[in-house]
């Protein structure tokens, strides 16, 4: 996106800004539909605008982070009137998406998630590292100021940190595969695609609000959306299963029926968690495979082609100098003009 001009100059970068700050404000409107009261601390279990904001520095580069924070204010802001904790909220909402750019970009990160090492550290550096900073840097400053009792300050850390965490294996994904979209799907896989969010939407509830607690089923439902669909398949299934799961948690039926805010809280992030986990890596294994046969093809097609010029007689053609060192070389964007 900031290859185009217009977003280069004084004023396309100002409506840049205020593009990440309205996506991020709306997906903190999004996040408080639903919440959990965790040590008298209100919490949201997912918090999409965490995931809105890595993505948007992917995309565009750390230079969109005043979005970021215009964002955050405005979510602070129609919560209540902001006081002295504002700042490090605001900081801490901030610092932790940049931490995990810069981690991700130092690990040599592809925001198309072709590869294992992506998914690996899109998990454990962009979700699980960098978000115990925002955790950590949020809490702590409602502890100083009074908001949270040191009694509660480990379980509101952690019901921070998971949310945190939720938004980004969750939304993040999402948001890059649709940046990277080139082509639709053709017809014969619109079918299939069809058939499997028919199976989801019939699926999902069923497991979620049974009170057998038959959650486990929808695995099978992962497994093929990552098989068929990759990545995107995977993911969109994941988010799906990730909003029926906290509606139900939140009102507390179904398999959360008769438990303690404390433990729906456990019960759903760990469950949240391992599912996005399972979707995600196993979409990265999957497209890994794919593009490593598609290379060995092109290799002995490549050397089918030099045995024929050398069993005629002739000189092997050329081949182009491109590689995987070429591509993990790739610039990253740094969303300055």
């Amino acid at each position: 996106m900031v290859g185009f001009e217009e977003l280069r100059r004084p004023g396309g970068r100002v409506v840049q800004l205020l593009a990440v700050a309205a996506c991020y404000y709306a997906a903190a409107r999004l996040g408080l539909l639903r919440q959990l009261t965790v040590e008298g601390a209100v919490v949201t279990p997912i918090w999409p605008p965490t995931g809105v904001a890595l993505a948007a520095l992917l995309i565009l580069g750390l230079g969109c982070w005043p979005g970021i924070t215009l964002g955050a204010f405005f979510a602070v802001l129609s919560l209540s009137t902001p006081g002295p904790d504002v700042l490090g909220i605001l900081f801490g909402n901030t610092a932790a998406p940049l931490c995990a750019a810069l981690l991700l970009r130092r690990a040599g990160f592809r925001t198309d998630l072709s590869r294992l090492r992506d998914g690996l550290a899109l998990v454990f550096l962009g979700a699980l590292g960098a978000m115990l900073v925002s955790a950590s840097v949020g809490v702590g400053v409602l502890a100083l100021t009074g908001s949270v009792p040191p009694h509660s300050f480990w379980p509101v850390w952690l019901a921070w940190w998971v949310g945190d965490a939720m938004g980004v294996l969750l939304v993040t994904p999402l948001l890059l595969l649709l940046h990277g979209v080139r082509r639709p799907l053709p017809l014969r896989r619109w079918k299939e695609a069809t058939a499997l969010a028919v199976v989801a939407c019939a699926l999902v509830p069923l497991a979620v609000h049974s009170s057998l607690s038959l959650l486990f089923l929808v695995y099978p439902l992962i497994i093929w959306a990552a098989l068929r669909f990759q990545l995107v398949g995977g993911v969109l299934c994941a988010l799906l299963t990730s909003v029926v799961a906290t509606v139900a948690a939140t009102d507390g039926v179904g398999a959360f029926a008769g438990m303690s805010r404390i433990e729906v809280m456990v019960k759903l992030q760990a469950f949240n968690g391992a599912m996005a986990l399972t979707a995600l890596l196993l979409s990265a294994v999957i497209i890994e495979q794919r593009n490593t046969r598609s290379s060995v093809e092109k290799a002995c097609q490549e050397l089918v082609e030099v045995l024929e010029h050398l069993t005629a007689g002739e000189a092997p053609p050329p081949r182009p100098q491109t590689g995987a060192d070429d591509i993990d070389d790739r610039p990253w964007p740094t969303g300055t003009p």
